[in-house]
């Protein structure tokens, strides 16, 4: 349940990239294929769509315009990635459970993000601190969904 709480936190933050890393998850067979529409995540251009979704979530987040992610379409997208990503990490007799305390931990870490981000911009401006933040969240999803990346350090598959 560890796995479903962290990757929780990893959406509240960029909701886009849960489902990234649990397609890329799926393609490398980290993850089992028991939700609907996981098997659609072993098509590599579907992995790489995911992918590319999630890259241009984080290019936006660096726009002037970019609205906070505690707006109510943001936290919709974070609750749904989450409760995805949650259930597939989560055992396959607790994936409703796993998927609740995704949901809990998005949007948690939606505003605690939030909060910490508007705090670093003053001193380091809106695209250090986006960048700085991306890297964060990418690595972390990654190395949640795929714990054979940090354990062996060479991935099997490509991420996408």
């Amino acid at each position: 349940m560890l796995r479903s709480f962290l990757i929780g936190l990893i959406a509240g933050q960029r909701g886009i990239t849960p489902l990234a890393v649990i397609a890329a998850a799926t393609r490398r067979e980290e993850v089992p294929v028991e939700l609907p529409l996981q098997k659609l995540m072993l098509n590599p251009v579907i992995a790489a769509g995911t992918a590319a979704f999630a890259a241009a979530e984080m290019a936006g987040d660096k726009m002037k315009t970019a609205p906070d992610r505690t707006v109510p379409i943001g936290l919709a997208v974070r609750s749904i990635t989450a409760a995805y990503a949650g259930a597939a990490l989560a055992p396959r007799d607790r994936r409703i459970l796993g998927a609740a305390i995704a949901v809990g931990a998005a949007l948690a870490s939606s505003y605690a993000g939030l909060a910490a981000r508007k705090l670093a911009m003053r001193r380091f401006g809106q695209t250090g601190t986006g960048f700085v933040e991306d890297a964060i969240v990418f690595g972390s999803g990654l190395a949640i969904a795929n714990p054979s990346l940090i354990a062996r350090g060479v991935p099997r598959e490509p991420f996408w």
